[in-house]
């Protein structure tokens, strides 16, 4: 290093030293508290130290704060600001005033005060009390008042109650679940007692709504907050997993007035502050003997031996020991078979989740993109990163009418008006849906958090909690592979007809599009796409299981994206 340089260094450290010494006090208060000025966001800011220090470096007046605050992303009405959902709706939907008012004033809601009770929800959450100040045992769970405020907005917005009510008739769960899908990503998770609670009415409205059960569902039916339930769903246990049968080792044990008594040990448990909650058992018999078949259970909540585990802004956990007053629901031995209607509507409420999350995610990015300059133009005026939003944006559509298609015909099996083509296409499409959108997901929040640069990363923006939020949903409710095997089995029990339904569906929604010119390449592609996988299908037939069972995701996939107009290479 030359004289020079050392000069210029030495030179150099020392300005920046008489310049940070510059008029610093001896003693300095711990925590300085000021002012909060009115300069806009995005903007430079004269400077009030610069006045007080006329000799202070100009670029550096401000160095406690700096000189630019960048504008950050502005959530909006979320309703108006989708459009592809309002022309969903208008195309489709028999009652759109009312359903449009109802949505719309919703959303203005959501970006007025509830995804703030969201971020609450995020920040404080829940904690266990073991023990009142007498060292007696009480097990209470407090939540933040966020979190109960998202349950009576949830029974004033009729945010369960809307499937049950019919008032749209078989687009009753449309209009239901396009309100959950504004909602989800500003909720705090309030969505996963949600579906619970969902589907625990849909089991008992299932089961005919049982005299023991009539309060409760009208409970977990109604708009009134003094009066609305949410549920539970404690199925799994330490072994875990899908194999819900070989992993319960809970007893049900007769009393005498003939309810129940439970004693086992529930672990990882939904909406443990619930009112209620749908469990799983053995029924003891007279001799103690246990059969292998498992009972379905319904529990008032009362006071249970528990301990507590943290899983995010909601309580998730807990170990069950011992409860009383348990009241059997269904036929004994049936326990399983009678949750297939919860699994249906909780993997729906998954799938919209994923594609709410897709589509806040890229509103967000979008929004960013008018405010965020890089290298001399605004994000939105790069064209590469206007790809990158044209191909989010691709697949937050793709999930969303994949998602609508799969809530009409729920719809349609709850009135009684769908067709053996519609039933058989709601058992397929079910787990192809909640796979598919749940791995959608996990990528699109993703690529959309790098839009936001480092701030997609920072914890006080609320951002990551879009990522974590998404990337749980393709393990609730059954991971991808046990979904994909899921779709062997429906093809298998129904010989094939789920199938022979997809592809008559697909082929039928194809042909009014082929005669439109701009969509002829997509259209062909989905044709060959739709035929190859034809072939595949016949071959595979010939073929031992495990050939299947091994292509059983690449198939789901498949089946997804064709069905989405996303053409794949099919397995």
């Amino acid at each position: 290093m030359s004289a020079g340089s050392m000069r210029l260094n030495h030179n150099t450290s020392a300005a920046w030293l008489r310049f940070l010494l510059r008029g610093q006090p001896t003693c300095r208060p711990a925590l300085q508290v000021r002012g909060v000025s009115a300069v806009q966001p995005g903007t430079s800011a004269p400077d009030e130290a610069a006045a007080r220090d006329p000799h202070a470096p100009p670029l550096f007046s401000r160095s406690r704060t700096g000189l630019f605050f960048q504008a950050q992303p502005q959530l909006k009405n979320p309703f108006l600001e989708d459009p592809l959902l309002g022309r969903y709706l208008r195309r489709h939907l028999p009652h759109q005033q009312a359903v449009f008012s109802d949505l719309q004033a919703f959303g203005e809601r959501i970006s007025g005060e509830v995804d703030a009770w969201g971020r609450e929800c995020e920040v404080n959450p829940p904690r266990l009390v073991p023990f009142d100040p007498w060292g007696r045992r009480v097990d209470h769970i407090v939540t933040s008042p966020a979190w109960q405020r998202m349950k009576e907005l949830s029974a004033r917005e009729g945010l369960v109650a809307i499937g049950y009510e019919r008032s749209c008739g078989e687009w009753s769960r449309v209009h239901q679940l396009s309100k959950l899908f504004l909602y989800s990503p500003s909720s705090g998770l309030f969505t996963c007692p949600l579906a619970m609670t969902d589907g625990a009415a849909k089991v008992i409205q299932s089961l005919g709504v049982p005299p023991a059960v009539d309060s409760a569902y009208r409970r977990l039916t109604s708009r009134d907050p003094e009066r609305f339930w949410t549920s539970g769903q404690w199925m799994t246990e330490r072994r875990g997993g899908s194999d819900v049968a070989a992993g319960t080792e809970t007893l049900a044990e007769p009393q005498p007035d003939g309810s129940y008594r439970l004693h086992g040990f529930k672990w990882f448990t939904s909406a443990t502050d619930a009112d209620m909650t749908l469990t799983l058992g053995r029924v003891v018999g007279r001799d103690g003997s246990t059969p292998p078949c498992l009972s379905l259970m319904f529990l008032h909540a009362e006071p249970c031996h528990m301990q507590f585990k943290q899983g995010g802004p909601w309580p998730v956990t807990l170990y069950f020991l011992s409860c009383s007053s348990l009241s059997q629901l269904a036929e004994e031995g049936r326990g399983v078979a009678s949750i297939a209607n919860m699994l249906t509507v909780t993997r729906i409420h998954n799938s919209v989740a994923a594609a709410a999350a897709m589509r806040r995610v890229v509103q967000l990015a979008r929004d960013y993109a008018t405010r965020r300059s890089a290298f001399g133009r605004r994000l939105q005026d790069h064209p590469l990163h206007l790809q990158t939003l044209a191909r989010m944006e691709v697949e937050a559509r793709a999930a969303f009418l994949l998602v609508m298609e799969v809530s009409r015909l729920l719809g349609r099996e709850e009135t009684g008006v769908a067709s053996p083509l519609d039933r058989h296409l709601l058992r397929l499409l079910t787990p192809v849906l909640k796979l598919y959108s749940a791995k959608q997901a996990v990528a699109v929040v993703s690529e959309g958090l790098e839009s936001f640069g480092g701030q997609g990363y920072m914890e006080d923006t609320g951002l990551p909690g879009l990522l974590r939020d998404a990337q749980v949903l393709s393990i609730w409710e059954g991971t991808t592979n046990v979904l994909s095997l899921d779709v062997l089995r429906c093809v298998a029990r129904s010989s094939g007809l789920v199938l022979q339904a997809y592809f008559t569906q697909t082929q039928a929604l194809l042909g009014p599009a082929s005669r439109l010119p701009p969509l002829a390449p997509a259209v062909g592609a989905l044709e060959g796409a739709l035929s190859a996988l034809g072939v595949f299908v016949e071959e595979a037939a010939a073929r031992p299981p495990s050939y299947l069972e091994l292509a059983a995701r690449d198939l789901a996939y498949s089946l997804a994206r064709i069905y989405m107009g996303q053409p794949p290479h099919v397995v």
